[in-house]
């Protein structure tokens, strides 16, 4: 079965560029388009793709809030990929934290989306983490810091998924988790789910964002 993606964007000529280096792909097929985010939870219900490729900057409804309505009313959600202009940006922050797996640039090279669309699909690893690092340095003293600590708190993580949930804040994968542990893939699998469980957490970008807002990884 192949990998299936939607694409939103109001600019044609950037669905049509994302379509022809996504589709070059065997392993890929577009799915469908739209050119606001107004349109994306009928098509994502109707189409049912794995990744929604999103742009964040759209004129009656943005990726941020297109982000919320497709993971508030659709079960088992596709992933969702933020396409941005500007990677050091509050709308690329606050599409992340209404639950959005990673983001991409639009200048990005055609083998390096098509690896960002594959990294989302299978949730193993975070999307450009040092962007992600600065984008939280950026704005989390103006988010809910105190919510965050809280929540931090309350998830009561061991002392081998604190060291999991710091690697993934520096953008490892499983395997380079694994390696860095010196412990099996299986192994550091199960730390994952457990972080994400014990936080609340959607996904890993979840789980990082909450990292670092509540202060236990530091930005720098």
């Amino acid at each position: 079965m192949p990998l299936t993606v939607l694409l939103v964007d109001d600019e044609p000529l950037v669905r049509a560029g994302l379509r022809a280096v996504l589709e070059a792909q065997p392993d890929i097929e577009v799915v469908g388009e739209a050119a606001d985010g107004a349109a994306v939870t009928p098509l994502v219900r109707r189409l049912r793709p794995d990744v929604v490729a999103m742009d964040v900057r759209m004129p009656l409804m943005d990726g941020i809030e297109a982000t919320r309505a497709v993971l508030r009313t659709v079960p088992d959600p596709p992933k969702i990929v933020v396409v941005t202009t500007f990677e050091n940006d509050e709308y690329v922050y606050g599409a992340l934290r209404a639950g959005a797996d990673g983001f991409l640039l639009k200048r990005a090279r055609p083998a390096e989306i098509v690896q960002a669309v594959r990294l989302v699909a299978e949730g193993d690893s975070l999307l450009f983490p040092a962007a992600v690092r600065r984008l939280a340095a950026s704005y989390a003293e103006q988010r809910g810091t105190t919510a965050a600590r809280a929540v931090m708190a309350r998830a009561a993580l061991t002392g081998r998924e604190e060291e999991v949930l710091r690697l993934m804040a520096r953008g490892l994968s499983n395997a380079e988790i694994a390696a860095r542990l010196v412990v099996g893939t299986e192994t550091v699998k199960s730390h994952v789910s457990s972080v994400l469980a014990k936080l609340g957490a959607r996904d890993r970008t979840q789980a990082v964002i909450a990292a670092y807002e509540s202060g236990f990884v530091s930005p720098g």
